[in-house]
C-alpha cells in the first residue's frame, strides 16, 4: 500500500494502470456540509499494489487520464463514486464492471461489498467507522487499510463473477448493464424541480405551489452557488411556511415557523419575497403518480406484468430489479422509445413474453405447484 500525495507520483502510478489491462478503484466522500459532494480519498489497485490517493494535495483533473484510457475499471456499487469523479475531476471511466450490479446476474441483490467478499472467497473484511472523518490529514493506519481494503479484492470478484456469469452464458448482459450505470445521468437535477422533492409539497394548496416552486428554486441556486446544503439555506419547514403565507415584505417573513431573523436580513430577505412574486402566479402542476401515469386499460397488467417479471427472475436466478422495474413495465406499456424491455438481453428474457401477454396471443396460469406459467392462448 502507498500513499500518494503529489502529480509526479500520481502520473507514475497513471502510467502502470494504463499498461495493465484493468484496476479496481474505490472512493471514499463526504457531502453533509456541502452541495456538492467532496472528494475525500481514491484508492486505486493495479496488479499487485494498491495506492491511496490524496485528491487534497493532487490535480484530480490528472486522472482524466486513466479514465480516457481503454482500460477496464473495476468498481463496486459505483452509481455514487462516478457522480463524484464526475464533479472532482470532470470525466468518469470509459469502461466498467461493477461487481455488485453484476452478482444481480448469479441470484445476489445489490450485496455489500463484505457480503460478497464473505460469500465468494470467504474472507472477512476489516471493520471501519462509518463516520470516519475521511477529509482530516493524516490518515490512521487503520484508515488507510480499512480504505485499501475496498479494492484489494475487486480482482478477485471480477474473475469470480466472469467465470460464472460466462458459465452461465451472461456476461454480455452484465456489460450492458454496467454500461447503462456508467451513462446513467447523475449530479445535480433542475432547480426548477427542487420543490417536487420536499416530502410534504403535495399537501400544500393549488395557488400555493407556484410560489414554493419559486422559492425551492432561489433555495437550490443558492446552495449550489456556496456549495452548501439547501436546507442549511432554508429549511423544507420554512420553505413551505412561505408558501402558505405568500409573504409581501420581508417583515411578513418574521413570523414564519423556521425562519430565524439573522435568514432575512439584508439581501437574502429581499430575494426570498423577490421568489415570492415571482411564484404568486406562477401554475405549478405536481406530476401524476406512476399509478395516474398509465392508460386504465393497462391497469391490470401492471401487477400481472409485474409477477411474471418475479417468476422469470426466481426461474433464472436474477435479481428482479435488474429484469425490470415498474417504470421499465411503464416504459413498456406506452411504448416509449426508451423502453429497456423491448431492447437488448431485456427483451430476450422478458420484453417478447410481455408483448405476447398484452397482445393476447399468451395467458398466465399456476402450475400447481405455486408457480407461473406461460401458455398460448386461442384468439377469438
Amino acid at each position: 500500500m502507498i500513499w500518494i500525495d503529489d502529480d509526479s507520483s500520481l502520473n507514475d502510478f497513471i502510467d502502470q494502470a494504463i499498461a495493465s489491462d484493468r484496476y479496481a478503484l474505490d472512493t471514499e466522500f463526504h457531502r453533509e456540509k456541502t452541495y456538492y459532494p467532496k472528494l475525500a480519498l481514491l484508492q486505486i489497485r493495479v496488479g499487485e499494489s494498491t495506492a491511496l490517493v490524496d485528491p487534497l494535495a493532487i490535480d484530480p483533473s490528472l486522472l482524466t487520464r486513466l479514465f480516457e484510457a481503454d482500460v477496464l475499471c473495476i468498481v463496486h456499487a459505483a452509481q455514487q463514486d462516478l457522480e463524484v469523479l464526475q464533479h472532482a475531476s470532470g470525466s468518469i471511466p470509459r469502461r466498467i464492471f461493477d461487481t455488485q450490479l453484476s452478482a444481480g446476474f448469479i441470484g445476489m441483490s445489490t450485496p455489500s461489498l463484505a457480503s460478497l467478499v464473505q460469500n465468494e472467497l470467504k474472507i472477512s473484511l476489516p471493520k471501519g467507522d462509518r463516520l470516519t472523518d475521511w477529509l482530516r490529514r493524516p490518515l490512521s493506519q487503520d484508515q488507510q487499510k480499512y480504505a485499501a481494503s475496498d479494492v484489494d479484492y475487486l480482482f478477485v470478484l471480477h474473475d469470480s463473477l466472469m467465470k460464472r456469469l460466462a458459465e452461465l452464458g451472461r456476461a454480455t448482459w452484465a456489460e450492458q448493464a454496467c454500461e447503462e450505470l456508467r451513462t446513467r445521468p447523475s449530479g445535480p437535477q433542475d432547480p426548477a424541480d427542487a420543490w417536487l422533492r420536499i416530502k410534504e409539497v403535495r399537501t400544500l394548496k393549488p395557488h400555493s405551489r407556484g410560489v414554493a416552486q419559486s422559492v425551492a428554486e432561489w433555495r437550490e441556486r443558492k446552495a449550489m452557488h456556496h456549495d452548501m446544503p439547501p436546507r442549511r439555506v432554508l429549511s423544507d419547514i420554512a420553505l413551505l411556511g412561505i408558501a402558505h403565507a405568500m409573504p409581501h415584505s420581508i417583515s411578513d417573513l418574521e413570523s414564519i415557523r423556521g425562519l430565524e431573523s439573522r435568514q432575512i436580513g439584508g439581501q437574502v430577505g429581499q430575494e426570498i419575497i423577490n421568489a415570492v412574486a415571482e411564484g404568486r402566479n406562477k401554475e405549478a402542476r405536481i406530476p401524476q403518480s406512476d399509478h395516474d401515469d398509465v392508460d386504465k386499460e393497462f391497469r391490470p397488467a401492471m401487477s400481472l406484468i409485474a409477477a411474471w417479471i418475479g417468476e422469470l427472475a426466481r426461474e433464472h436466478q436474477v435479481d428482479a430489479t435488474l429484469l425490470g422495474t415498474r417504470q421499465d413495465i411503464m416504459d413498456l406499456l406506452r411504448k416509449s422509445k426508451t423502453s429497456r424491455l423491448s431492447t437488448g438481453w431485456r427483451a430476450e428474457i422478458v420484453g417478447k413474453d410481455i408483448e405476447r401477454i398484452l397482445s393476447g396471443e399468451a395467458g398466465l396460469s399456476f402450475d400447481g405447484r405455486g408457480r407461473l406459467r406461460l401458455l398460448p392462448t386461442t384468439l377469438q
